[in-house]
């Protein structure tokens, strides 16, 4: 085993006297090609290029002698410390940072970077960071080859956002680009280090307490009532819940489905937006489609009024569905058995929907078991009381229906 692992971060600037004492004195240098290039690496020390970072730290870990690893950035924020630290390999390491490039990159544009989202986006994780995009308002993404600006642009088609593009920061070559997400796949890119992307408002004024989006934003509870999403001007009058479309049913949806930071959900119906809106209140990115005029504009208003990201389809399902990207869980809040058996032909991980009969509840019961899905149902009954005199206001019946796709990752 090496008798000593450091790890060195490198922006570009000159090595501290902390880093300089450590690679002088290295017997195994690993690192990329730029780094092993750097006048500081003795002549003598072994040179590994550092691809799988696995695979090196199997060599240090056999190596008798004092290793050195250099990194771009800070080497433990999404870099080689973690891999380095398995317990697989055995090795202790001390760790030199350096600036970075997330860092680098929002001081290059001049932003703050506590209020956003930071991504790394491999070909395996590249629709989940584009998710991400979708929903929040500030999103750093870390790339890879395969995973850069010309893929996050033609995957966030139909959502207008900026790019600032930092190509190979710290070195040279180092150059800073904006534009439209639109316009990025019409360009070759040297393989940056980071991508900005901005789209809507961002926070402002006063600094908040946690990094990224707050999750105490806003009102407290996964779901509201549907007169807290207000009204539009455009509609002329308060939101109209869609069939069935209670808080209590929205929030056993909600919990069914189950969406999360990283997620696509679709909200078929979207009915006066309260759903999509609670989906999108929870950091997953939303695309809520209706048949109904009103009905966009009331969804519009409603993602408005609390400060989400929403894309929001008009058109006819099952139909307009074909050209829609990949989702993870669907909430189907119209169009019956039919749209139900579309959706589960795209085979996302989780569909919930609801029925006024049992008959209709076992017919898409019925179409999601044939498509593979586990089942369940459920009748839902709620019953609103004016606690005044503890009297009946408002009672709501309905068959919730969850599907669930067992050979897909949750």
């Amino acid at each position: 085993m090496a008798d000593r692992v450091t790890v060195i971060g490198w922006d570009g600037s000159p090595l501290t006297a902390t880093a300089r004492s450590a690679l002088g004195a290295a017997t195994l240098v690993a690192g990329a090609a730029h780094h092993l290039a750097l006048p500081e690496v003795p002549p003598a020390a072994e040179r590994v290029r550092l691809g799988s970072v696995a695979l090196a730290a199997r060599r240090i870990a056999g190596h008798r002698g004092t290793a050195v690893v250099l990194a771009d950035g800070d080497p433990g924020f999404f870099g080689v410390v973690r891999t380095l630290r398995n317990p697989e390999f055995g090795l202790e390491v001390e760790v030199v940072p350096a600036v970075s490039p997330v860092a680098t990159a929002f001081a290059r544009a001049g932003m703050p970077w506590d209020d956003a989202q930071v991504v790394v986006a491999h070909r395996r994780t590249l629709r989940r960071a584009v998710n991400v995009c979708r929903a929040h308002a500030k999103v750093a993404v870390l790339t890879s080859p395969g995973a850069g600006p010309a893929e996050l642009g033609l995957l966030l088609d139909g959502v207008h956002r900026t790019f600032v593009i930092c190509e190979e920061l710290g070195t040279e070559r180092e150059q800073i680009t904006v534009l439209t997400s639109d316009k990025a796949a019409d360009r070759i890119w040297r393989d940056p280090n980071v991508v900005i992307v901005i789209g809507g408002p961002t926070a402002g004024g006063d600094t908040g307490w946690l990094a990224g989006r707050d999750p105490a934003a806003g009102p407290r509870g996964w779901t509201l009532p549907t007169e807290a999403y207000g009204h539009s001007s455009t509609a002329g009058g308060p939101p109209a819940p869609g069939d069935g479309e209670t808080e209590l049913l929205r929030a056993a949806q909600l919990a069914r489905l189950g969406p999360r930071v990283g997620d696509l959900v679709w909200d078929i119906g979207c009915g006066s937006g309260a759903f999509a809106t609670d989906a999108a209140r929870g950091g997953a990115a939303v695309i809520a489609v209706d048949r109904n005029v009103e009905a966009c504009a009331r969804t519009d208003f409603a993602a408005r009024r609390f400060g989400v990201q929403l894309q929001i389809v008009r058109g006819e399902a099952p139909h307009i569905l074909e050209n829609l990207p990949e989702p993870d869980v669907v909430r189907v809040g119209g169009g019956g058995a039919a749209v139900v058996s579309a959706v589960a032909d795209r085979r996302p991980q989780r569909i919930v929907t609801h029925a006024a009969t049992r008959d209709d509840a076992e017919l898409i019961g019925r179409d999601l078991t044939e498509h593979g899905y586990r089942v369940e149902c459920a009748l839902l009954q709620s019953v609103e009381l004016d606690t005044r005199a503890w009297t009946e206001t408002e009672r709501s019946v309905a068959f919730l229906l969850s599907g669930v796709l067992p050979d897909r990752a949750p």
